[in-house]
């Protein structure tokens, strides 16, 4: 058999170069493929009653792979809920953001100031902040919940982005400032004023 083969290869690419009859089998093995994927969907369901066949032939396919679509809650239940931590402790019991402005790197301070009274916002259950929510969002959704903090807390978030965003310095004044904004928005959280 091995030299009935050879002779037939041999017979067949003395016709047609190798390149062209791998070129050829390559189309038809597509072409087959994808009859064979989408055959079924563009055939009319019935067919008139003069061209139906009185014959059923067997119906051979391969199993097709669809992607099954989650609904909302799976998605919510499958993406874990962002972690905030309230205010950020070290070790030694001071304020990551003093220990930032003791540095002299006042700029970083206010932005963890903020990220504190955010982490503070968010264990208390006022905000849900998802990632890539902007402090001015977090602002809004807070002064929504709870009115009494919208003013220290919108001050907040205006200087913070004035210091970060505006490439304006920050100062020791400005961290000064920002402390006392934060320091009366956890007052008013604390008196739960609605």
């Amino acid at each position: 058999m091995t030299r009935s083969w050879d002779e037939f290869a041999a017979a067949v690419f003395d016709v047609v170069p190798p390149q062209t009859l791998l070129l050829l089998m390559l189309l038809l093995a597509g072409l087959t493929g994808a009859l064979w994927y989408w055959f079924p969907a563009w055939v009319p369901r019935r067919w008139p009653r003069w061209r139906m066949p009185r014959f059923r032939l067997p119906r051979l396919r391969l199993p097709r792979f669809r992607r099954t679509r989650k609904s909302k809650a799976a998605k919510a239940a499958a993406e874990p809920e962002p972690v905030f931590a309230p205010t950020v402790v070290l070790a030694d019991g001071t304020l990551l953001a003093d220990r930032l402005a003791a540095q002299g790197r006042y700029a970083e301070a206010i932005r963890q100031r903020l990220r504190d009274i955010v982490g503070d916002l968010t264990a208390a259950g006022v905000v849900a902040p998802l990632p890539g929510t902007t402090a001015a969002e977090v602002a809004a959704s807070a002064a929504a919940h709870r009115p009494a903090v919208a003013g220290s807390l919108g001050g907040a978030t205006d200087l913070f982005s004035e210091i970060w965003y505006g490439d304006r310095p920050a100062l020791p004044a400005h961290d000064e400032r920002m402390r006392v904004l934060t320091g009366d928005v956890r007052l008013r959280m604390r008196e739960g004023t609605p």
